[in-house]
């Protein structure tokens, strides 16, 4: 199966489609950061790095999937939430994409807050749109967190399926184990230099995370978010008002801050996946990126409905 994927990021819905069984014919980032990252984990991947209002998507016509995480700040509660209006609306972008190549399926991603009221004709037109070229809609509010993941991550996965393979899509089924909490996912990291507080830590930090907000290049470096979710990760013993380059030492006193690697297992990405640039550029790509568990949760549904299709094909 083969997918193309739009606003790529630094990979975490490229990692979940992956795992789903999808191969990529291209993965489309404007962000250069970024763009690194795709290519310094596997260069073997066709990244191009350009707008997406420049991509072109006929050569791609008939690939399998068309994904991505088009940009959140139209939709987001932080923001003015200006939806089509905002100039960094990509959702017609995304519109044209599955036009030009007429995928089997659509999974985009996005904030909580494009299910709010306000953007209920939005979501309507999009479905309209879509309805037009052949595809059965469906939104969702997924919670990371049933995923295996250890943060509070709501999102909106919009999923569009051909007609003619839409009854054999379900969504994903919440995990029937609940995520580690954060000192247990992060304690090897935070004793990694011998810092004699580890354990009293792991102790207090008995919840998953709050959710990593990644910010955006017009605002503010790698904190952990505004003043609310500050006092979030200091109730699980997290100083969030930065980003260390490495654990505490031996003798630290006091509230421990996250390195990039702690986020971005807290993100759910695996430790061998590395980053580009320097630590505020690291923690956007981290902060922002899609969960790869969920995404894989999702493209396993996808998957799985082509698969069937072909089955049946293959039957008669």
């Amino acid at each position: 199966m083969i997918s193309v994927e739009m606003c790529a990021g630094a990979g975490g819905q490229a990692l979940g489609l992956e795992k789903a069984g999808f191969d990529h014919a291209a993965l489309v980032e404007l962000d250069s950061f970024a763009c690194a990252t795709l290519r310094l984990n596997r260069p073997t991947w066709n990244v191009v790095e350009q707008d997406l209002r420049a991509f072109d998507g006929r050569p791609f016509a008939g690939v399998d999937l068309v994904a991505g995480g088009v940009p959140c700040p139209p939709f987001s509660k932080a923001g003015l939430q200006r939806g089509a209006d905002d100039e960094r609306d990509l959702f017609p972008e995304a519109i044209r994409l599955v036009d030009e190549i007429r995928p089997k399926a659509v999974m985009l991603e996005n904030v909580r807050g494009l299910l709010d009221a306000v953007f209920e004709d939005y979501r309507t037109k999009i479905e309209r749109q879509l309805k037009a070229l052949g595809y059965k809609t469906s939104w969702k509010l997924l919670n990371a967190s049933d995923y295996g993941v250890s943060q509070l991550r709501p999102r909106v996965i919009f999923v569009g399926i051909r007609d003619d393979l839409a009854d054999g899509f379900h969504w994903p089924k919440a995990a029937d184990y609940e995520p580690a909490t954060v000192g247990e996912l992060l304690f090897d990291l935070m004793a990694a230099r011998q810092w004699r507080g580890a354990a009293a830590w792991r102790e207090r930090a008995n919840s998953i995370a709050p959710t990593l907000v990644g910010g955006s290049k017009k605002h503010g470096g790698p904190d952990l978010g505004p003043t609310r979710a500050k006092k979030a990760w200091a109730s699980i013993g997290v100083d969030g008002m930065g980003l260390w380059d490495e654990a505490p030492p031996a003798d630290f006193v006091g509230m421990p801050r996250l390195t990039t690697r702690m986020t971005a297992r807290i993100q759910g990405f695996p430790d061998d996946w590395a980053f580009s640039g320097r630590k505020t550029a690291m923690y956007r790509q981290i902060g922002n990126a899609f969960p790869p568990p969920v995404a894989t949760a999702v493209a396993s549904q996808i998957a799985a409905a082509l698969k069937a299709r072909r089955k049946l094909f293959r039957v008669a």
